[in-house]
């Protein structure tokens, strides 16, 4: 039992933020119903898969969820997904997309049939297009300002991070309007787009403030950490590591366990400032990278880690994805929040669960991502309210599928 357990979440969704958003919620006890195309949504195939072509991705960002699979060009299809969505129950009712279609899925057609329904879209942009992580970074700015110093290129980032944060505000939205539907009864659409999110966070981060009151455009600065003091270091073995001193703390305990304390004052003395102040720091990052380069370059990674944790520095090693999986404690079943889960037609790997850690309600395991289908029959029974004959014809007809079998959709009527 999750901390929203007894909540329902209708989900018609693709992509990474309004699916990540259904799995957040689901992996905190709501029952989460998303719902797609009888052939599979847009994501049903998407990298990474498996050599069988599986996709990881599905499987990844649609744990514990139910799935219904419809013919939603079809009017009875539209019928069932809007029968589904706005199904009687307090708590119930709540909808999350980023596939809103004027005319039937749209919160106006919607709510005609249940006016207190809350639904949270995902725009691209708030005109209404399409967007995807991979164009509003570069359109923002981000690209630019990332790679190597000195360098013209822009370097898009691996990381969608907009559609990581997107969906997080969408369960706020969500949870959110939820809270003002218990307190006054009643719903509401809460509409965003993938851009805002992305623009807001331009703003937070003071970066429209740089370029308007400061007047400067923001160079690259290679691995360097802006603002502060973060750099990187080849050391005697061969391996990277990112070194941190951007709090007072994190500084001085930096330089303390590479011996530089007497080095760095000599170097303030030479400068006539103090690098107590971050912003000195990272004026001044190429000559304190000058110093620090021989520790590293004269030590592999095993002579100084201990020194560095029990001395509270604030470090990492550079490491692939393949070199984290296999060796960071952290992506394994020592730390509690990983399983190892058996997903079936992929396999058993490390899964998280949820990251949130609540003291009064213990974390759920994760579950697997469902088939496409998989829970067809007992949606339309519970949810939608139909008798096993409605949904046997439905079956019939190819309005609905259940999972496949050997290639083979399933359906009630076998």
């Amino acid at each position: 039992m999750g901390v929203l357990n007894g909540m329902r979440v209708i989900e018609g969704s693709a992509f990474v933020a309004i699916p990540l958003a259904g799995m957040t919620l689901a992996q905190m006890g709501a029952e989460v119903i998303r719902f797609d195309r009888i052939e599979g949504g847009l994501d049903a195939a998407r990298w990474p898969v498996t050599e069988t072509g599986q996709s990881l991705f599905w499987a990844g960002l649609n744990k514990g969820k139910k799935s219904v699979a419809v013919d939603m060009k079809s009017p009875r299809g539209r019928e069932l997904i809007t029968r589904i969505v706005t199904a009687p129950g307090d708590d119930a009712g709540l909808f999350l997309t980023n596939l809103r279609v004027r005319g039937w899925m749209d919160h106006e057609t919607l709510s005609r049939h249940r006016d207190d329904l809350v639904m949270v879209a995902l725009l691209g942009d708030r005109h209404g297009r399409a967007a995807v992580d991979y164009s509003v970074n570069p359109a923002l700015g981000f690209p630019d300002a990332t790679g190597p110093e000195g360098s013209a290129e822009p370097v898009a980032h691996v990381l969608p991070a907009w559609d990581c944060i997107a969906g997080n505000m969408a369960v706020t939205a969500l949870l959110a309007a939820e809270r003002h539907r218990l307190r006054t009864g009643q719903g509401q659409e809460v509409l965003f787009s993938l851009k805002d999110a992305a623009s807001a966070m331009l703003g937070n981060l003071g970066i429209i403030g740089e370029v308007t009151i400061n007047g400067t455009d923001r160079p690259k600065s290679g691995n360097a950490l802006y603002g502060g003091y973060g750099q990187d270091f080849i050391c005697a073995d061969g391996n990277r590591v990112m070194v941190i001193g951007l709090t007072e703390r994190q500084w001085r305990g930096l330089i303390k366990a590479t011996g530089m304390v007497d080095a760095i004052a000599a170097l303030e003395v030479r400068l006539n400032e103090s690098l107590e102040h971050e912003g000195a720091r990272f004026r001044h990052r190429a000559a304190i990278t000058e110093l620090l380069a021989p520790f590293f370059a004269q030590r592999r990674v095993a002579d100084f880690a201990k020194a560095f944790d029990t001395g509270g520095v604030t470090w990492s090693q550079f490491r692939s994805f393949a070199r984290a999986v296999h060796e960071d404690p952290d992506l394994s079943t020592e730390n509690p929040m990983f399983h190892m889960l058996e997903q079936p037609g992929i396999g058993t790997y490390p899964t998280p669960a949820s990251p949130l850690s609540f003291s009064e309600i213990a974390r759920q395991a994760p579950q697997p991502a469902p088939q496409l289908g998989a829970h067809t029959e007992e949606v339309l029974a519970d949810v939608a309210g139909l008798s096993s004959g409605e949904i046997g014809q439905l079956f019939d007809a190819g309005v609905v599928t259940g999972p496949r079998v050997s290639g083979v959709f399933s359906s009630a009527a076998e």
